[in-house]
């Protein structure tokens, strides 16, 4: 009796164990159709991207903003196309698994993947701000050396190389705020640099410019007894 009691516990569990997967079967057979067409979707729209852009001559543009020296200081290759590509590939890839991931209820790594995804702007935004710190570093760069060299001083290099490296830092300190990264020391940081910046700039200009003020104040003081 005991035995025969053991075997309909043992044979309903085996049932019901059967029932469930042949239920979650249509579910896991849909998600699987969605990832591949999520596959065959990210790659076609990648594609176009990636063609889009290099028909635009985007990379020549970026070539004549003076990209290219850095990429190939880092040992890539400047292709603007293949990066968005990827970014829009894996962008759409990570959204269809979402989707297949709902109808699974797979609800944590839904969450996850929901994560990701929210990230990934974020992470577009930070090359862009690298990218237009570059661009506008170099500009001022240039800029500085034709001022300086047109007003006859001297250290050209190294003024247009603190331009250059000022407007570098703060566009990776901003790319890192972007990311959420230390964001509260990244503020202070700035804030300490700033401050650090106008009290040099004040010491150096009042122990370096002290005789010429005493002489313009001096200079002032002779007219007001003139008069």
């Amino acid at each position: 009796m005991l035995i025969q009691n053991w075997t309909d516990v043992l044979v309903s569990s085996l049932q019901n164990l059967w029932i469930q997967v042949f239920n979650w079967l249509p579910s896991l057979l849909g998600a699987i159709l969605v990832f591949i067409v999520g596959l065959i979707v990210a790659a076609g729209i990648a594609s176009l991207v990636e063609k889009l852009l290099s028909a635009l001559k985007v990379d020549a543009l970026l070539k004549k903003l003076g990209l290219e020296e850095y990429t190939h200081r880092a040992n890539l290759e400047l292709n603007s196309g293949h990066f968005v590509g990827e970014v829009v590939y894996w962008f759409l890839l990570l959204a269809f698994l979402l989707a297949a991931s709902d109808i699974l209820g797979f609800f944590a790594l839904s969450s996850f993947l929901r994560d990701v995804l929210l990230y990934i702007p974020n992470l577009v935004i930070a090359v862009l701000i690298m990218v237009a710190a570059v661009v506008v570093a170099n500009l001022a760069k240039h800029l500085v050396k034709a001022s300086v060299m047109g007003a006859k001083l001297h250290a050209v290099k190294f003024l247009g190389s603190a331009a250059w490296w000022v407007i570098v830092v703060f566009g990776m300190l901003a790319s890192l705020v972007q990311l959420g990264i230390a964001v509260s020391i990244i503020n202070t940081l700035i804030t300490g640099l700033i401050a650090m910046v106008s009290l040099a700039g004040g010491l150096a200009f009042g122990l370096g410019g002290k005789d010429y003020a005493a002489h313009l104040l001096s200079k002032v003081q002779d007219e007001l007894e003139g008069k």
